[in-house]
């Protein structure tokens, strides 16, 4: 089945080579005017000026873009898409003026999620999450990173990632599973961590290894949860079962989390809202992703991280929604985008790339999604007719897109 995409005003992120963007690459992000995509067997097979296009056989699809804008779809490389219930309560707590760490405090926080999955059946799980799938793919995401972490006891951890894997079978999305029971400390093992972390290693891991339930392991390395040398101990285990490691780190402070994770090789480290001049240096002397997650920020009323000095000093960085019930509500990565720009003084281009190549190198499926190069899947944002590039982020309230296209379908 072969598809013509044609009248594109503007083909974003068309790239022959892709490599992992640091720094002022970031800012380059190719673009063809007046364009068409060739799709075969939702597959993009290539792309050209719409002057060329007499040049083609007859395609089985066509579809006009109508000068709208087409782009690769949103690389969402961290979230917490499954949980169960909302957390709207704590939303007004900290309106009046609760911190994060109160809330956590009176039971609130990770374990209220945990407290209500853990009543909640795999098909209860299963349905909302797939609801929430569902509407992060209208608004233009083509592939997404899940954790786990709301389980926090080895049959509810082991639920939610079975939740993933059937979300892995049934979506026609590009789906990475992290496995993140290592958010907090259980009340049960409040004072006694070398409890907890040994029912990690030793009765999760060896389960998850063997039905194959996670790509990824995390650790939420901060005060009051997981120190780095207990982090390192978890990641340790996690690579001996394959699992490599995408970390939280620096979200409230700077405690050497982000040193180790360096040690350890991780793939991503997530959040960076508190940065030192030694974290960003550190960071930017490596080849691993700074995951920046605004929208955190946003909601939690905290300082964004520090895009501008990270790129400025070299690192590679990618953007994600942080997709969960308690500090961050929503998957919508076109706000992602905006706010990149808004509040961490992003450039257009920089976001975009960071929002999908950077995000697909984040979940290492840069060879099948995050630009517009030939043999990676159709996943692809089709916009209304929109002035210019810098107008996706700027109309920040607006809903820009016209059609969602997945493996070469349009689904919207």
């Amino acid at each position: 089945m072969t598809t013509l995409i044609k009248n594109i005003s503007s083909l974003l992120n068309i790239r022959t080579q892709h490599h992992l963007l640091f720094g002022a690459d970031l800012a380059n992000l190719p673009v063809m005017e007046d364009a068409y995509v060739l799709i075969e067997d939702g597959i993009i097979a290539g792309y050209g000026k719409m002057c060329d296009l007499d040049k083609l056989t007859t395609p089985d699809i066509v579809f006009d873009a109508k000068g709208g804008m087409v782009l690769p779809s949103w690389c969402d490389s961290h979230t917490h898409l499954v949980f169960a219930g909302s957390r709207e309560g704590e939303f007004v707590d900290k309106i009046k003026g609760l911190s994060y760490a109160e809330i956590a405090a009176k039971g609130g926080g990770i374990l209220n999620s945990a407290a209500k999955l853990a009543e909640a059946s795999e098909d209860e799980l299963f349905n909302a999450a797939w609801k929430r799938l569902q509407e992060v793919t209208l608004m233009g995401t083509g592939a997404i990173e899940i954790k786990s972490g709301y389980g926090l006891t080895v049959d509810a951890e082991l639920k939610m990632l079975r939740v993933i894997k059937k979300l892995r079978q049934k979506s026609s999305l590009e789906i990475k599973a992290t496995f993140l029971g290592a958010h907090t400390y259980p009340l049960a093992y409040k004072e006694n961590h070398q409890g907890y972390l040994k029912e990690i290693k030793e009765e999760m891991l060896p389960v998850i290894a063997a039905e194959g339930l996670a790509d990824y392991i995390d650790v939420f390395c901060e005060s009051g949860f997981f120190s780095p040398e207990e982090m390192e101990d978890v990641i340790k285990a996690g690579l001996h079962h394959g699992l490599k490691p995408k970390l939280h780190i620096n979200q409230l402070n700077s405690i050497g989390g982000l040193q180790k994770a360096l040690e350890l090789k991780a793939v991503s480290v997530d959040h960076l809202e508190t940065m030192t001049e030694m974290d960003i240096a550190d960071l930017s002397a490596s080849a691993t992703i700074g995951t920046l997650l605004p929208t955190a920020a946003f909601f939690l009323r905290m300082p964004f991280q520090p895009a501008r000095q990270l790129i400025d000093h070299g690192c590679a960085i990618a953007l994600a929604s942080d997709f969960n019930p308690g500090s961050s509500p929503s998957g919508n990565m076109n706000f992602v985008v905006s706010l990149s720009c808004i509040q961490m003084k992003m450039l257009p281009e920089e976001a975009i790339n960071a929002a999908t190549l950077n995000g697909a190198f984040a979940m290492e499926l840069q060879d099948k999604v995050g630009s517009v190069s030939v043999g990676k899947k159709a996943n692809l944002i089709i916009t209304k007719p929109i002035p210019s590039l810098a107008y996706l982020p700027y109309a920040f309230g607006s809903n820009l897109i016209e059609h969602v296209m997945v493996n070469g379908e349009i689904i919207a």
